[in-house]
């Protein structure tokens, strides 16, 4: 068996690279969306849906996503995918203003659908004893793309303000946002050259009937003994005739299917609800609203991609040893924990524009030290308040150029106690919701309908994050940023008490015996 291990893990870390370019499309904004929000002079709804457009159109890809890849196959819809997302990422590079930065973004987001395309992949090619960490591989690439992104943000960052000859030549230094767009062309090129490289499932080759192909994939897979095993099985749960779409659609309302759509749909909306997309998709943003400047909340969110990567490997050696459902519950106390923890920082931080700050404001730009005059020894105990009277006072334009650095000047608050709570928050995520939750949905439904089954949590996963990105930047102008912090910790206390009384454990198990011991409930 062990000699089987290694192949299966080199055809899954392919496939997995899919994983990578994900995290590094969906994050990279984070750091893009500063230049993108002056350059063409954004609002915040329009700010949240450059953040979120991605996700809008994995919301609509995941409807297909499962039919698609029953159709054509796991590998053909991969393939398809990564060719949308270097399509995307020239687009996004180039694109001339909002509007077509969105549709590009939108592009880009439909091949999200390979996040669970991929699981069902990998589900499908992994023995039942090295299935969780095999689909978790899958998001240690989801983590390592994110961290990436933010390391290449940073240099991009950097680079800008070099004042390099070539830097400026090239115009890194006046398209900063561009490049760290542009980037994502290279992994993606590359994922799609390697996908040509990896088998078709053989699950879904017998799905399709293709009995002599499927056990050619297979004995690539796994030594004799263990393809015969593996075979057997499949045969047994595929051992009626193979479903239409139609019954497949319709298999999703049988009273077996109410178990695990339940265990799906709350896991996927409990993965969301509770923030992490806001973390990652704005991490920059959020270390500036506690005052640490531009430079570094870029380095900060370098800790956060680091810290997810370390903790993803943590949950990647014990999800098969300790279990799903241990992991969930520890990882949802500690987001519980460590959003509070956010909260109460964001709530004990004090504004005040001072007399040293209009004077070193004065030295740039005389005009806007007269205006920010008006509020100077003004003390305010909310970020609402103050950022209301900042925009009551200053110009759109000014606003939108100079908040930032007048944020940053005039804020006294406890910046380490809420970057260890975020960190912390990342940490427990890392460590539960975010590969469990792709390990679980890859077993709990039946091999007929698994596909399909994971597109509708899909959807669903998908819809609350791109309502949870979207409304991000108006609730940190109108709620602020204490009470947006507090609602993800209560979100997750009402997933930890439905992971305590509901969830199943299914470490060790092979998919059909999960299926089996679902349908008896």
């Amino acid at each position: 068996m062990i000699k089987n291990v290694p192949t299966s893990l080199y055809y899954t870390l392919i496939v997995s690279l899919g994983g990578f370019i994900f995290g590094f499309d969906a994050s990279v904004i984070s750091g893009a969306i500063g230049f993108i929000d002056v350059e063409f002079g954004l609002s915040d709804w329009q700010q949240g849906f450059v953040v979120s457009s991605p996700t809008l159109g994995a919301l609509f890809a995941m409807l297909f996503a499962g039919a698609i890849s029953d159709a054509i196959g796991r590998r053909k819809s991969l393939i398809i995918v990564a060719l949308l997302y270097f399509i995307s990422a020239i687009c996004s590079a180039l694109a001339p203003n909002y509007v077509l930065l969105v549709v590009a973004r939108l592009i880009g987001g439909i091949a999200f659908c390979s996040l669970i395309i991929a699981p069902v992949y990998i589900s499908e090619i992994s023995a039942a004893k090295h299935r969780g960490k095999m689909v978790s591989v899958n998001q240690l690439n989801i983590v390592l793309g994110f961290a990436l992104s933010y390391f290449s943000n940073y240099y991009f960052l950097q680079l800008s303000n070099s004042e390099l000859t070539w830097v400026q030549e090239l115009g890194i230094d006046t398209h900063t946002w561009r490049y760290m767009l542009g980037l994502e062309t290279l992994p993606a090129a590359l994922w799609f050259t390697l996908l040509f490289f990896v088998p078709k499932s053989p699950r879904w080759l017998m799905l399709k009937g293709k009995t002599d192909e499927a056990k050619q994939s297979i004995s690539t897979l796994f030594d004799p003994c263990e393809a015969k095993m593996q075979l057997d099985e499949i045969y047994s749960s595929l051992s009626e005739k193979s479903w239409s779409l139609k019954e497949r659609l319709s298999s999703l309302t049988v009273k077996s299917m109410r178990y695990p759509l339940f265990i799906g749909i709350t896991i996927a909306i409990a993965q969301q609800i509770t923030g992490i997309n806001v973390i990652f998709f704005y991490a920059p943003t959020i270390f500036e609203q506690s005052g640490v400047g531009t430079d570094a909340a870029f380095m900060q969110a370098v800790w956060i991609g680091l810290v997810n990567v370390a903790f993803t490997v943590v949950a990647m050696l014990t999800i098969d040893k300790w279990g799903r459902k241990p992991l969930l519950v520890i990882g949802l106390c500690g987001v519980a924990i460590s959003m509070t923890v956010c909260a109460y920082g964001f709530k004990q931080a004090v504004y005040e524009i001072d007399s040293s700050d209009i004077a070193a404001i004065q030295q740039t730009d005389q005009q806007l030290a007269a205006k920010l005059t008006e509020i100077k020894d003004v003390v305010y105990y909310s970020d609402v308040t103050f950022k209301q009277s900042l925009q009551a006072t200053l110009t759109t334009a000014q606003y939108d150029t100079h908040q930032q650095n007048i944020l940053n000047s005039s804020i006294t608050m406890n910046a380490p106690l809420v970057l260890f709570g975020i960190i912390a928050f990342v940490a427990s995520f890392a460590v539960s919701l975010g590969p469990v939750m792709w390990a679980m949905l890859a077993e709990i439904f039946p091999n007929q309908t698994r596909a399909i089954a994971i597109s509708l949590v899909g959807v669903i996963n998908s819809l609350t994050s791109f309502l949870v990105q979207l409304i991000f930047p108006w609730e940190l102008m109108n709620l602020g940023a204490a009470a947006t912090f507090f609602s993800y910790g209560i979100f997750a206390l009402i997933s930890l008490v439905l992971v305590v009384k509901y969830f199943p454990e299914t470490k060790g198990k092979t998919l059909e015996q999960i299926t089996a011991s679902f349908e008896v409930r």
